[in-house]
């Protein structure tokens, strides 16, 4: 669903006049605004399917930190892989890797571990990686990556619309103080049920991130 084609959702549910685009007055911008902050309240709320996608890190010898670059510090790693030496990647602290590099004497190898570093001058997320890279790897990093905020009137939604728009409703009918019979309290309740409705739909899709596991 693009972006305008949410707006006017939200506009019609709550008795407003449809726009030919998202600027078309302050009323309009400001349901924009909200069905942007929808969307980032429900991508946080599950690492949806549609948000899923692999990074990929070339190393160099000698240089144990790296950019993924287009995540933009909304990124979360949910596995790593060193793609070239076939073996799944182990998160260590950042103190670890302090001891390894700052007290110890590094090693260097095929890496098999990884922790963040901050972010580059792209905003990117940093990965700091262990034993130093002695040689070109592929690192892939599957990951849940958050989308840029919604812009043009023709940008996707990449997650299920209905959470989206309901939780818009929502944040919109506390601001206006009214809404024509249904409270904002009652369109909260409405949001959560979509919202519970689509992260199950969803989950049926990776049942072993729901279950807990004992060690």
């Amino acid at each position: 669903m693009t972006y305008l084609n949410l707006v006017n959702n939200v506009l019609r549910r709550l008795r407003e006049d449809e726009v030919d685009n998202v600027t078309a007055n302050t009323y309009s911008k400001m349901v924009g605004d909200f069905v942007n902050d929808s969307k980032k309240l429900v991508e946080s709320a599950w690492d949806w399917s549609a948000l899923r996608t692999t990074l990929t890190i070339t190393t160099a010898a000698d240089d144990y930190t790296y950019s993924l670059t287009g995540s933009q510090n909304k990124v979360k790693v949910l596995n790593a892989i060193n793609d070239t030496s076939n073996l799944t990647m182990q998160y260590q602290t950042q103190v670890w890797f302090d001891e390894q590099y700052l007290i110890n004497t590094p090693v260097s190898g095929a890496p098999e571990y990884y922790t963040f570093n901050g972010v580059d001058s792209n905003g990117d997320t940093q990965i700091d990686v262990y034993p130093t890279p002695d040689a070109s790897y592929s690192l892939k990093f599957k990951c849940a990556l958050r989308n840029d905020l919604l812009s043009a009137d023709t940008d996707t939604l990449a997650i299920p619309s209905e959470p989206v728009i309901h939780m818009a409703i929502a944040l919109l009918a506390r601001e206006r103080g009214e809404t024509g019979g249904t409270t904002a309290a009652e369109y909260f309740v409405i949001a959560d049920k979509y919202l519970s409705d689509a992260v199950a739909l969803d989950a049926q899709k990776h049942p072993e991130e729901t279950i807990w596991y004992t060690p």
